[in-house]
């Protein structure tokens, strides 16, 4: 079984969000993100690679000193899982 239960990676929606407001580009997410999500474009740290997320982690949003990354909220989150697992039964 695949690692996300049949479901293909781009339909699942676990990816963070940069408050740039927030955000002070201090390079420590792109420094601890060893999946290659978060990179510096034009001085400002986004998110490259969402789907390169392992689903559910979320202990980036946890280094960030200024809490600018957040992710999306877990009861919202597990009622799309649980759509898209309806979907994507064998």
């Amino acid at each position: 079984m695949s690692p996300n239960g049949g479901i293909p990676r781009e339909k699942i929606p676990w990816f963070p969000t940069i408050n740039k407001d927030l955000c002070t580009n201090c390079n420590v997410c792109i420094d601890y993100c060893r999946n290659g999500c978060y990179a510096m474009d034009n001085a400002e740290t986004k998110v490259v690679a969402p789907y390169n997320y392992v689903v559910g982690c979320s202990s980036c949003e946890y280094e960030c000193a200024e809490h600018a990354i957040s992710f999306p909220a877990m009861e919202e989150f597990m009622l799309a899982l649980g759509e898209l697992r309806l979907q994507y039964e064998a």
